[in-house]
């Protein structure tokens, strides 16, 4: 092979031009391979979490710092999605950059450095394209940030491959060990653009919190006051300032449905930390697909609430419509899973026997975010009775609505008149008038992929006589902007509907 770096010429080039980008053909056919042995590696990456979580669970008491934090708790809960961390990778991605950049010198060098360059981010602009358009390997659109990270860290990774060619065994093997650098810069930025797993732990879907045992309030609860709870609610002295975040201990039971369910987290406000503790209103609530049955969020909204009312703030669990991150079993009873079963025949019932929670379909909502928003808009539309508010924050409109034509063969046999009635807008029309629920729908400003279903959604509900809140949530797209905006509209609303604060 001839050496490029060397033999590029400006002034009578475009014969030798044209074997440059051959060989830039060339090297790039093998890209797909490569890449195709990167994609095998990623989905291995959840087996993997599972064996580093035994590894961690096997040493835990190795290195314990005191009141079970553990060295691999702090390591699990290093923030991936600003500070030192994720600066830290963008300053070795660069230097392994520049450092590549450096291997020639002279025009030559700079116009096959720019070919390699361009034609590496184009590549994986186009893969991300076709993964998104073509293959919908997301279930829809990604964030901006997500293609400037792909086409950068491709473009770097066909750097280091250019780099193999003609250079000393120390290039070759910096530019080896530059390619997962890369690929893995470019993942901590992706997922800091989302937001949504903001410590290494959660990454690799391994959870530190601590477990929570429940107990149980008693066979006989009375019945729900008359007076809003914020004008009977004196808090003692030693109300904790927060509330507690934990998996539920023993989990929550599948006994009806079967369901393969991920364990549930729960959230506590300082209120229900307190001895006679009041009973408080009920969220069930679901996260979006990838994703874990993480209550940090909610928690984390609720006790800005909470800390504004005397310690008040509905108990939140958070449970799991997925069972395996990368299936979606579209939260109806379907081959991968009877998740309406778990949810209203398992989730519910435990939760009103096991939580001290108020039992009025009032003082209960469901809430979701994302592939779990659509949740909420299905099951509090189908079940009025349980639910008397629901809160889609950023919903899919409904079940595998950017899949449609695949679940319509798959999950319904190609029974249009059967997909359509699971649809929420359709539930909605057909069992309108809803004398007295509250339905709130939330969405980015910037989410423009989810925006125009989130608006049919809240028109529907309107349509059907709920009590209904559409909102925008300014500057925000599909990632933890959105979700904690949602979040804080929405129990904005809720508040005084579920007597923890005045209207």
């Amino acid at each position: 092979m001839p050496d490029l770096v060397r033999d590029v010429d400006l002034v009578g080039g475009t014969g030798i031009l044209q074997g440059t980008f051959d060989n830039v053909e060339g090297t790039f056919d093998n890209v797909e391979g490569t890449f195709d042995n990167v994609d095998g590696a990623f989905d291995n990456i959840e087996g993997t979490s599972d064996a580093v979580e035994g590894t961690f669970d096997a040493v835990e008491g190795t290195f314990d710092l005191g009141e079970g934090t553990t060295v691999w708790h702090l390591v699990l809960d290093v923030s991936v999605v600003d500070g030192p961390f994720l600066i830290t990778m963008c300053l070795i991605a660069a230097a392994f950059f520049i450092y590549l950049l450096g291997r020639g010198d002279g025009w030559s060098w700079v116009l096959t450095a720019i070919v390699v360059l361009v034609v590496g981010a184009i590549v994986g602009g186009g893969i991300l394209w076709v993964a998104v358009n073509v293959l919908d390997s997301f279930g829809g659109p990604v964030a901006d940030d997500t293609w400037l990270w792909i086409s950068a860290a491709f473009a770097g990774i066909a750097l280091a491959i250019w780099n193999l060619w003609h250079s000393r065994w120390w290039r070759k093997l910096i530019a080896v060990v530059a390619i997962p650098v890369f690929s893995l810069t470019a993942m901590f930025g992706i997922n800091a653009a989302y937001g949504l797993d903001p410590t290494l732990g959660a990454l690799l879907g391994i959870s530190t919190a601590d477990t929570i045992d429940v107990d149980p309030p008693g066979e006989t609860a009375a019945a729900d006051p008359a007076e809003p709870l914020y004008l009977t609610w004196t808090p003692p002295p030693d109300m904790p300032a927060t509330g507690t975040i934990g998996i539920v201990g023993d989990g929550v039971p599948n006994t009806n449905s079967g369901f393969p369910a991920r364990p549930a987290q729960l959230y506590l406000p300082p209120a229900a930390l307190v001895t006679d503790a009041p009973r408080l209103p009920l969220v069930i609530m679901m996260m979006g697909q990838p994703g874990d049955p993480e209550a940090s969020f909610i928690g984390a909204v609720l006790d800005g609430f909470a800390a504004e009312h005397d310690g008040l703030a509905p108990i939140a669990l958070v449970v799991d419509q997925l069972g395996d991150p990368a299936q979606d079993p579209l939260c109806l009873d379907t081959d991968l899973g009877d998740v309406e079963t778990y949810l209203m025949q398992d989730v519910v019932p435990w939760a009103r026997a096991n939580l001290n929670v108020l039992q009025g379909r009032q003082f209960t909502t469901v809430a979701g975010y994302s592939n779990g928003g659509g949740c909420a808009a299905y099951f509090g539309a189908k079940h009025p009775d349980v639910f008397g508010n629901l809160l889609a924050i950023s919903p899919v409109e409904f079940a595998g609505a950017e899949r449609r034509d695949d679940v319509l063969a798959s999950a319904f046999d190609g029974d249009k008149l059967a997909y359509n009635a699971v649809k929420p807008a359709n539930i909605m029309a057909a069992m309108a008038p809803y004398p007295d629920t509250t339905a709130i729908f939330t969405v980015g400003a910037n989410d423009g992929a989810f925006v125009p279903g989130t608006q049919r959604l809240a028109d529907a509900a309107l349509a059907a006589g709920m009590a209904t809140t559409f909102f925008l949530v300014p500057d925000a797209d599909h990632g933890v902007s959105g979700l904690n905006g949602g979040l804080e509209k929405g129990f904005e609303v809720l508040y005084p509907r579920l007597g923890l604060s005045e209207r």
